[in-house]
């Protein structure tokens, strides 16, 4: 196997695992998909058949804490998997990915959810509130995109598409959450974020009206929040340390 493609592998072993310490699992399904370094595929999607993207997604049937580098699929676009793997995959979850990998320049990793807190605000009709510290930081960074149902229809997907536009940040109304990144701990900052913003805002709903944070101060937050700019890491940090209390608890998603 590439180098490279092995270490895309551990990565998103690694995200998996720490997705289930955080507690954001659904049984067997949702997903996380990354795509192969161009250097372990040929080339780049543009140079035919060998050259085009191939990208990793989680065994079907599988928890997150069993997921490991070796067990993960190889799928092209069309969701055919590629090199003999042995599990299948989720036709439903790769419809949403696969159209956000090939839609969207940029999305190498696709992050979807059914957290509680992101549900719950996912079908309120209002929406996600500019009421806490995190949504704030989310200012203009968030799209909404209505209820369709299962995601299993290629047909829905230019109207994906449409709605997510350049947004990182993505409310499935009745659905979850998902987030897209140009690496996946990127991805993951933005999803980490929206899914406080949730969690927060459901809090404060339990008790009262939230206090909305105004246009301007929202803005501002959003200027000044570092993580998510590849100049100042993209939530590496963040993950890399994830990762390190991953290892002290399992470090079997490595083989």
């Amino acid at each position: 196997m590439h180098p490279d493609e092995l270490s895309a592998r551990r990565q998103l072993a690694a995200c998996y695992r720490i997705f289930a310490l955080l507690g954001w699992t659904e049984m067997i399904y949702n997903h996380i998909t990354l795509r192969v370094p161009d250097s372990a595929t040929g080339g780049t999607a543009t140079e035919g058949a060998r050259g085009s993207p191939h990208f990793l997604i989680n065994p079907f049937g599988l928890h997150y804490t069993e997921v490991t580098a070796s067990n993960l699929v190889k799928v092209n676009l069309a969701g055919d998997v590629l090199d003999g793997a042995r599990h299948p995959i989720n036709p439903a979850g790769y419809v949403l990915h696969s159209t956000l990998h090939a839609g969207i320049e940029g999305a190498h990793c696709v992050m979807h959810t059914h957290t509680t807190a992101g549900v719950a605000v996912a079908s309120l009709a209002s929406g996600l509130s500019q009421s806490n510290f995190y949504s704030a930081q989310l200012h203009g960074m968030v799209a909404t995109h209505d209820f369709e149902g299962i995601t299993i229809h290629a047909e829905e997907g230019p109207r994906v598409l449409a709605s997510i536009g350049d947004k990182q940040a993505v409310i499935l109304r009745n659905h979850g959450l998902l987030s897209w990144g140009r690496t996946l701990p990127q991805a993951f900052a933005v999803l980490w974020t929206l899914q406080r913003a949730c969690e927060i805002q459901l809090a404060t709903q339990s008790m009262g009206a939230p206090l909305p944070v105004p246009e301007a101060i929202a803005a501002k937050c959003t200027r000044d929040s570092l993580q998510f700019d590849p100049r100042h890491g993209a939530g590496q940090d963040v993950f890399d340390a994830l990762v390190r209390q991953i290892d002290r608890i399992d470090d079997s998603y490595k083989n």
